[in-house]
């Protein structure tokens, strides 16, 4: 018993220590963002003015309060403090980045509505973030070196034990060892059942039957489960003995081949539940996208009303018919919705299509034809032009389509997709995307899939910006379009 007795106090210092180390960092930022205060004014004054006044500290106190508690919360969105050991340290800057600019921008919001935009000036705002954010990032950095020195040392070290002896087993080893500075060493592989195979060339400490006096016998903190699917309900009961021991756990969820989809598990009502999706999941890079997406199309639609006005009436004179054309399209995963165009066509255009179809210049399920009979004068005018997409900036405003996205298509094209095109569906759709700045119609139908599929895996609200940015050119330019 004397060997359980101390490898359960181990495992405890180590939880113990990482409680510290995360404590203390969160106190040395708050610390951090009160202490910036007083120094950002005075650098801010002697720059101005060539001197710095004495401040009072009651003056600052909604600031102060508004900075720590919007870091607070921006800390736990972005998770800054959260598995500092094994995650990666370009990592943690990017999450301590981003946190500082939503602490940046509340403190600028701040500085509007309370009108003290002399006392939280520009020059101070930057001051004060530039100092904050890099004395965050230097403790990070202090943390890591001191970490991994210690670790180097023998000092703060992490056992941990593999079960299971596959190529699985193997492969996790073989990721710990590839990074020392976790500070994680390996004690062996504890074998399934009876007759299975042990590792090439590695330790074995025994049988999952023995698992308790294993973790009895040697120091182990951590046991790292590396089963197959099948395996699942033989690790149950040794799950909850290493509960029991104190010794923590890691389970491998390779339970399936999930491809690049990225994995989170989230607790649901209690119930712990492995998440795979392969779309954009950040709630606030989320909330961007929507608020870009409004601010856009609102300006758009202010902008350029006397273009929609103009172009209302040349549809009107030119051809009989409604001003708009609604067309049902296939929304966010299989949502329908109308979809508005200015109409570029004569009223009878869906009833020719038919009669038509032999003339088709695209691959695939979508209709293209560059001298198409059924489109007007006016209509071949602001479909070159692009004229004709811009009342979809109200199916933006509606929360329907978004300013940057895969086209919608109509119901008939996408039953007959193939199931790895269907994925272009898992997003809202958009005016423009990569398509649109690609050659449109110059590029086949499976690169067009190609390519919005790509824009789903790489997502960003930058890329979008680009996005629109290179769109401009190429509607001037007219480049595709027909």
């Amino acid at each position: 018993m004397t060997t359980l007795i101390q490898a359960i106090p181990r495992h405890s210092r180590l939880k113990e220590h990482a409680q510290l180390v995360d404590t203390g960092l969160r106190l040395f930022d708050l610390i951090v963002f009160l202490a910036f205060i007083p120094v950002a004014l005075k650098l801010r004054d002697v720059i101005v003015h060539g001197y710095g006044g004495p401040y009072l500290v009651e003056r600052y106190a909604t600031m102060a309060a508004v900075t720590l508690l919007t870091w607070l919360l921006a800390s736990w969105i972005f998770q800054v403090y959260d598995i500092y050991r094994i995650r990666p340290l370009g990592s943690e800057l990017g999450r301590v980045l981003r946190a500082g600019v939503a602490t940046g921008v509340a403190i600028t919001a701040l500085g509007f509505l309370a009108k003290q935009q002399q006392d939280l000036s520009r020059l101070f705002l930057m001051i004060y973030m530039s100092l904050s954010m890099a004395m965050l990032i230097t403790s990070r950095m202090a943390v890591r070196v001191t970490a991994r020195s210690a670790r180097r040392r023998g000092l703060n070290g992490h056992v941990y034990a593999v079960v299971g002896g596959g190529e699985l087993a193997e492969q996790m080893v073989e990721r710990f060892a590839s990074h020392p500075q976790w500070g994680y060493s390996f004690a062996g592989h504890i074998l399934i059942g009876p007759q299975a195979p042990g590792p090439r060339g590695g330790r074995v400490l025994g049988r999952l039957a023995e698992l308790e006096t294993i973790l009895q016998e040697h120091v182990v903190d951590e046991v790292v489960f590396a089963v197959t699917r099948d395996q699942m309900n033989d690790i149950e009961d040794p799950i909850a003995a290493c509960e029991e021991l104190g010794v923590g756990v890691r389970v491998c969820l390779d339970m399936f081949h999930s491809g690049p989809a990225r994995m989170a598990v989230e607790d649901v009502g209690g119930l712990p539940t492995l998440a795979l999706t392969r779309t954009p999941t950040s709630a606030i890079g989320l909330t961007m996208k929507r608020t870009f997406d409004l601010g856009v199309s609102t300006v758009a639609l202010l902008l350029l009303s006397p273009v929609l006005v103009a172009t209302a009436i040349a549809i009107k004179l030119d051809a009989p018919g409604p001003v708009f054309f609604r067309q049902r399209r296939v929304g966010q995963n299989g949502r329908t919705f109308n979809m508005l165009k200015f109409r570029s066509m004569y009223a009878d255009a869906e009833k020719r299509l038919e009669s038509l179809r032999a003339f088709n210049e695209m691959s695939g399920p979508v209709f293209k034809m560059t001298n198409d009979p059924r489109i007007t004068k006016v209509g071949r005018f602001i479909r070159r032009t692009s004229i004709d997409e811009l009342p979809q900036f109200w199916n933006v405003l509606r929360g329907e389509m978004s300013v940057v996205g895969p086209r919608p298509p109509v119901p008939a094209e996408v039953k007959q997709y193939k199931r790895w095109q269907r994925r272009r569906l898992s997003v809202k759709p958009g005016i423009t995307c990569t398509w649109q700045v690609s050659g449109r119609n110059e590029i086949n139908f499976d690169q067009w899939m190609e390519l919005d599929l790509a824009y789903i895996d790489n997502w960003s609200l930058w890329h979008d910006v680009r996005i629109v940015a290179q769109t401009i050119p190429a509607v001037l330019k007219a480049r595709g379009a027909h």
